[in-house]
């Protein structure tokens, strides 16, 4: 109960912590929000994506783009924010601090995942809201929609924050954090199908992207977001939302395994 206790403590203080924080509320938070306002204005006088041939029915550029900007959060707020971080609180002895007092690390990982869980929530709840009323984007009415939705998101949520933590370990040093991490961040949004439509990149990176945990964080998303008839564009025809939980849930075990061998409150040789 105390290691729930000061868990639940961390939540509040590594939230408060975040949003004091510009340039993390900047390339975390609001970023995918920005993100899809750029596509949908640029995208404005497009054609709709999927309209028949005499210019009907289809979706619009900022419709298409909801799903996948939604897995970048998800990605963003888990990966890049606590890679970051946590090799930042490396670099400036926050953790060898910590690992001076009685904070246990569950503790102490039950805070940074609660922070990225409550922050994700208002994330996207602030772009769903852009979507609808900024940019006329119809939502789901099915309710079974919206369950696929908790789960997809919760799990890849949870699972960004693991691999988060574990990619940590990567830097040398805090200062090095981020040109270690945007870039691996980056690269898996441009061939995951967040930036550009997945079914018209090569079949080889396709298959590179399908290793990787965000194209089927956008695949599930899609499948939520996307009119039934977008389910042929993807490669197997289908949402294949099994798939998706066993990608998932690999990944997650993987990131755990990790998270174990690799953090340390002290580095090894300090």
């Amino acid at each position: 109960m105390r290691t729930l206790a000061l868990g639940t403590s961390r939540i509040g203080y590594e939230l408060r912590l975040y949003f004091r924080q510009g340039d993390s509320v900047f390339f975390t938070f609001l970023f995918p929000i920005l993100m899809l306002a750029v596509f949908a204005v640029a995208f404005s006088t497009s054609p709709n994506i999927g309209a028949a041939p005499d210019g009907s029915g289809g979706i619009t550029w900022a419709a298409f783009y909801v799903p996948g900007m939604v897995a970048a959060g998800m990605l963003l707020s888990g990966v890049q924010n606590l890679g970051v971080d946590i090799a930042g609180e490396k670099g400036d002895g926050t953790l060898k601090r910590l690992g001076g007092t009685p904070l246990p690390v569950f503790s102490y990982f039950m805070g940074k995942i609660g922070m990225v869980l409550v922050s994700s929530v208002f994330q996207v709840v602030l772009l769903l809201l852009v979507a609808r009323f900024a940019f006329n984007v119809a939502l789901p009415a099915d309710p079974g929609k919206w369950f696929t939705f908790a789960w997809v998101f919760l799990f890849g949520v949870v699972t960004s924050c693991v691999l988060g933590i574990a990619l940590s370990a990567l830097p040398r040093t805090g200062k090095s954090a981020t040109a270690v991490v945007i870039p691996i961040v980056l690269l898996l949004q441009f061939i995951s199908g967040v930036y550009l439509n997945f079914s018209q990149l090569p079949g080889w990176l396709q298959n590179v992207a399908s290793i990787f945990p965000l194209k089927w964080m956008a695949q599930g998303m899609r499948s939520v977001f996307l009119p039934q008839s977008f389910e042929v564009m993807e490669p197997s025809g289908v949402w294949d939302l099994g798939l998706v939980a066993l990608v998932l849930g690999l990944w997650l075990v993987v990131g755990l395994v990790l998270c174990r061998l690799t953090f340390r409150w002290i580095r090894k040789g300090t």
